[in-house]
């Protein structure tokens, strides 16, 4: 049940900051509110993945996962730049993520 609060807290975290690009600095009103509404479940969420799962993963987890589908939004939808850099460093990061679950173990 924990890695569904996490998947769930991440799901959030990423509405919450697409929220957060959409609001254009807090000047357009229903982003605005969402991303508050978003990050307050995101962290309830994560909290309670936290009861079961170590925080160095939940954390390496939810902020890595987070990091690669908001880069990936920021490409497909926000229209951001594309390189062969920024891929590698979200691949290494993902690594880093996996060898931090593997290490808890």
């Amino acid at each position: 049940m924990a890695w569904i609060y996490l998947f769930f807290g991440i799901v959030a975290e990423v509405c919450g900051t697409t929220s957060m690009k959409l609001s254009r600095g807090f000047s357009k009103l229903t982003p605005s509110i969402a991303l508050f509404v978003f990050y307050g479940l995101s962290l309830v969420l994560v909290n309670l993945a936290l009861k079961r799962l170590e925080v160095s993963v939940a954390y390496a987890v939810w902020s890595a996962v987070g990091t690669a589908i908001m880069a990936t939004i920021g490409i497909l939808y926000f229209k951001e730049p594309f390189s062969v850099l920024k891929v590698a460093s979200l691949a290494l990061i993902v690594l880093g993520v996996i060898g931090l679950n593997l290490s808890s173990r």
